[in-house]
């Protein structure tokens, strides 16, 4: 029987961290985790709406500008301080941006003795990123491109960065068959039973006028 394990969740503590970082009494920890949920849920919310509303761009920028890889929350005594990890933070870096941010954060955290340090970080490598290459992917398909193509080009994108292996699969009603079905394209190594192999990895709905499709992207970064 294969035993199925998330990627990241496998090698926490190893080669991965903690997105979040408090310290909380167990009678109060279920509050401080929907907090750390709604934080993130109102950033993404608030880039969602905003990105929208710029069009006319290219398919490559739009596919991966604004698009969040990770958000850090460290908690103090009176301070949150939020790091937001992002691929290319041009939407962020408008003035006012940020300060329109602070208070929709606000506003959805009611935290009247804390207050908010929001902090904005470039990813360096933007294409070793799964969630940038997944938004393109769905971007694509989004376009009616051909889900073949669109896996092709994303993994062409990584030849920018310096990773040693990728994997894609997309499962659901690939190009509008009644039947779903997975399909899967694979570059270099994997090794997903090495602990000390550093794994990125996400999982991605995509809605299209077929239906819902999902998107599942490994990219083996480096062994330590």
């Amino acid at each position: 029987m294969g035993q199925k394990i998330n990627p990241l969740g496998f090698r926490l503590g190893t080669t991965q961290n903690h997105h979040s970082f408090w310290f909380a009494q167990p009678k109060n920890y279920s509050e401080g985790l929907q907090e750390d949920k709604k934080i993130r849920d109102c950033i993404k919310n608030y880039i969602q709406k905003n990105r929208k509303k710029g069009s006319n761009r290219k398919i490559e920028s739009d596919a991966s500008s604004e698009v969040i890889t990770h958000i850090e929350i460290q908690k103090e005594i009176d301070t949150i301080h939020v790091i937001i990890h992002i691929g290319f933070p041009n939407l962020l870096k408008k003035k006012g941006a940020i300060e329109e941010l602070e208070k929709d954060l606000q506003k959805e955290v009611n935290s009247v003795n804390q207050r908010l340090n929001i902090a904005i970080e470039k990813v360096k490598e933007p294409y070793r990123q799964p969630n940038i290459l997944a938004e393109y992917i769905a971007f694509q398909l989004k376009n009616r491109v051909s889900f073949r193509k669109a896996m092709k080009k994303a993994i062409e994108l990584t030849k920018k960065a310096d990773i040693k292996g990728v994997k894609i699969q997309i499962a659901g009603r690939l190009a509008g068959k009644e039947i779903a079905r997975a399909e899967c394209i694979k570059k270099g190594r994997l090794p997903l039973q090495t602990i000390r192999a550093k794994i990125d990895y996400c999982c991605y709905p995509i809605r299209t006028i077929y239906g819902v499709l999902g998107v599942k992207i490994w990219i083996f970064v480096e062994e330590e």
